[in-house]
């Protein structure tokens, strides 16, 4: 007989998969979420999640509601979130409170009802910028970007200046916390690794990367980036790229994602420490507009690059997959163009509303866009 899991915030994106994926391992399942409007329009249970879930509807921030969740619970996936660096940075007391609060009233309850292990939700927006290496091959792990460069460039300059290169980020790398968003998942993760070792759990935190897939909030803006590109090209609009368009990142599908939570649930050796959970493969931003735009049947949208820079985003992150390897078994398994068709097919059964410029339009009103 498998554990009794809750799963905080599991009506949404993640949690479904995450479910669904457990409930396979033979688990039993329970949600806790406060079904927001942002993520669900229409507050109600989700058509997709599984209904062998338990679902129980409550704000992380409610203590009564997180004591009843956790009756007769084994373990815990804390996924309840607030999400997206752009609207962290003027929704401040909320996704703090959402966040960071949310998270000590989850710990609170646990004192007095503790699980066998807890695996938090972290982000790789803790880094702020990845790992970089010199033209001449030195390893920077201190690099803090400014503005765009004199000569129009986005890249991050060393001394001489010289753009540096993008090299895999590792555990190890200091965190350099450039929005309130990665503020609020340190902070998570900090919770969650010392009250856990404190009170005789078991912690884990999984470091996310870029996370796409059928199943996302294609009408909310402050999602992932896919899920934006997905609604602006599904609604007939070029998708919208920032800076140049040059900037790399690692795209993860959320099966994979779901994959590493229920190794980092099982696995012994993952007590106590934090992992990057991608695909091990980077892409330019602008790559996948285009990749994305001809998966849609919509090649002739060109991405529209904006040369504008949103405050909090970095230029350049990858992971380091090695830790995740080798302590949880961790391998991603799916094929990027595969998931694009299955993202595209699955819109395509999708009524979705393009609120980017709306979004874009607020940044800019606050001085976010620069």
């Amino acid at each position: 007989m498998g554990d009794t899991i809750l799963i905080t915030g599991g009506a949404g994106f993640v949690g479904r998969h995450v479910a669904r994926t457990l409930l396979d391992r033979g688990h039993r399942v329970r949600a806790l979420d406060g079904l927001i409007a942002q993520v669900h329009p229409r507050g109600e249970r989700p058509a997709d999640l599984d209904p062998e879930v338990e679902l129980l509807e409550g704000d992380i921030r409610d203590a009564a509601a997180v004591r009843r969740a956790l009756a007769g619970v084994d373990k815990v996936v804390h996924l309840a979130a607030e999400v997206g660096v752009g609207q962290s940075m003027y929704a401040v007391d909320r996704y703090t409170s959402v966040n960071d609060y949310g998270t000590a009233v989850l710990f609170q309850q646990l004192i007095d009802q503790p699980v066998r292990r807890v695996v938090v939700a972290s982000s790789m927006s803790i880094y702020g910028e990845g790992l970089y290496r010199t033209v001449d091959g030195e390893l920077r792990q201190d690099v803090v970007r400014g503005r765009r460069n004199a000569d129009g460039s986005w890249d991050p300059l060393d001394a001489s200046g010289r753009p540096m290169i993008p090299a895999p980020t590792p555990e190890t790398k200091a965190p350099t916390l450039k929005s309130v968003y990665a503020i609020n998942k340190y902070v998570q993760e900090l919770l969650t690794l010392t009250l856990t070792a404190q009170y005789g759990m078991e912690g884990v935190a999984l470091r996310l990367w870029n996370i796409y897939g059928p199943g996302q909030a294609l009408s909310n803006p402050y999602t992932g980036v896919l899920a934006i590109f997905a609604s602006r090209i599904a609604n007939g609009h070029p998708p919208m790229v920032f800076e140049d368009g040059r900037q790399r990142r690692d795209f993860v599908h959320v099966a994979d994602v779901a994959r590493a939570f229920a190794l980092a649930l099982e696995e012994p050796m993952a007590t106590g420490e934090a992992f990057n959970i991608g695909s091990g493969e980077d892409r330019s931003v602008e790559q996948v507009a285009r990749l994305q735009a001809a998966s849609m049947g919509r090649s002739d949208l060109e991405p529209l690059i904006t040369q504008q820079a949103r405050a909090g985003d970095i230029r350049h992150n990858i992971p380091d997959l090695t830790k995740a390897r080798t302590l949880l078994g961790y391998a991603p398994q799916q094929d990027f163009s595969d998931g694009l068709a299955e993202l595209a097919e699955w819109v395509a059964s999708q009524e979705s509303e393009d609120r980017v410029v709306e979004a874009r339009n607020e940044l800019e009103m606050r001085g976010l866009v620069l």
